[in-house]
C-alpha cells in the first residue's frame, strides 16, 4: 500500500530530522519492519520504530504471553530480542538497503546499559534517532521501570544524550502508570531529551475463571489498543500544555485517521500505530491517508498547523 497524493503538507520533524509522514509504527508490534514490508511502502511512512534492543540477546518471558482483553490486548513478551549485536548485524542492515528510516528502541536495566546502546549506534545508517524505552511494563522487576521515577529517568536521558549522535534525536518513552506525567517529561526534557514518546502501556491483569490464576505466564502485563486511547490523550493534552514547545510522538490505541487527528489536536506531532496492525498490516497507511483527508476537510494546509489546536482559547 503506498500513501495517497495530498494537498495537505504531511511532512514532519522528530527532533532536527524531518520526514515524510507522520505515521509511524510502534514499538514491540511490528519487529523490525520486515512483516509489513508485503503491505505498505516503507519509506513511504515516517519510520519503523524498533522492537526494544538490548545489549544481548533476550528470550523474554513464560507463555502465554497475551490475552485479548475488552476493546485492548494484554502483552507480556518480556523484551525478546536478539540483541545490538543482531540488530546491527541484520535488521537496520535490511531496512538501510531500503531506503527506510529507523527510530531504533532501547532498553536496558541499568543507565550504564542505554549509554552503551547509545554509542554502539552512532552514525548508523539509517538510523534516524534513538527512543529510549525507559517504562517497559515487561519487566521482571517493577523497579526497573525508570520512567516511574523523574529522577531515575533523567538520570537515563542525560546519559544517553550525552554520548548519542548529535544528529540523531533522543526521544523518552514516558509511562502513564505515574501520578504525574508532566514532572517526568518536565525531568528528561531538562535532562535532554529532544522530545518524548506517549504512552509506553498501561500495566494489567487478566484472571481466567475456569483456572482461577493469571492468564498470562508473567502474571502482569502492558494493556494496549483502542482501551486506552483516552488515557493517552489525556497524558498527550497535559504534556504539551505544559511543555508546548517539547516535540510528542503520540501513540495508544490509534486505529484510524481521526484516532490520530485526536493526538495532532492535542500536541502530538507525529503517531505511531501499533496494535492495529495485529488485524491490518497496513494500517500505518491507511492511517496516514485517513488523516491527511481529516486534516483536508477541516482546512488545514498542513499537518503543523494543527498540532496543538484544540488548545487555543475558545474565545
Amino acid at each position: 500500500m503506498t500513501l495517497l497524493e495530498t494537498a495537505v503538507d504531511m511532512s514532519t520533524d522528530l527532533g532536527s530530522a524531518t520526514i515524510p509522514s507522520p505515521v509511524l509504527t510502534a514499538s514491540g508490534c511490528s519487529a523490525f519492519g520486515r512483516e509489513l514490508e508485503p503491505f505498505l511502502d516503507l519509506t513511504a511512512i515516517g519510520a519503523v520504530v524498533t522492537k526494544s534492543v538490548q545489549l544481548r540477546a533476550r528470550s523474554g518471558r513464560p507463555t502465554p504471553r497475551m490475552a485479548e482483553t475488552p476493546s485492548g490486548m494484554l502483552n507480556s513478551i518480556g523484551l525478546q530480542g536478539p540483541g545490538i549485536d543482531g540488530l546491527l548485524a541484520d535488521d537496520l542492515p535490511w531496512l538501510a538497503e531500503r531506503g527506510a528510516r529507523a527510530l531504533v528502541s532501547i532498553a536496558g536495566t541499568r543507565v550504564e546499559d542505554f549509554a552503551e546502546l547509545a554509542g554502539r549506534l552512532r552514525g548508523v545508517p539509517g538510523v534516524l534517532g534513538l527512543e529510549v524505552n525507559i517504562s517497559c511494563p515487561n519487566v521482571e522487576s517493577r523497579g526497573e521501570v525508570f520512567a516511574c521515577d523523574p529522577v531515575a529517568a533523567a538520570d537515563v536521558v542525560g546519559a544517553v544524550r550525552a554520548v548519542a549522535d548529535p544528529a540523531q534525536p533522543v526521544y523518552a518513552k514516558l509511562s502513564p502508570d505515574v501520578t504525574d506525567i508532566v514532572a517526568v517529561a518536565r525531568s528528561v526534557t531538562d535532562a535532554g531529551a529532544d522530545g518524548l514518546s506517549m504512552i509506553n502501556t498501561l500495566l494489567g491483569l487478566v484472571i481466567d475463571p475456569d483456572t482461577m490464576r493469571p492468564v498470562l505466564g508473567g502474571v502482569t502485563g502492558g494493556l494496549s489498543g483502542p482501551a486506552i486511547r483516552p488515557v493517552a490523550l489525556r497524558c498527550v493534552w497535559q504534556v504539551h500544555a505544559a511543555l508546548p514547545q517539547v516535540p510528542i510522538l503520540g501513540m495508544g490505541g490509534i486505529r484510524t485517521g481521526l484516532d490520530a487527528l485526536q493526538f495532532v489536536l492535542a500536541g502530538a506531532g507525529a503517531v505511531s500505530v501499533g496494535t492495529a496492525v495485529f488485524n491490518d498490516p497496513s494500517a500505518v497507511a491507511r492511517v496516514h491517508d485517513e488523516l491527511a483527508a481529516a486534516l483536508a476537510a477541516r482546512g488545514f494546509s498542513s499537518l503543523r498547523d494543527a498540532v496543538g489546536y484544540a488548545h487555543r482559547d475558545a474565545t
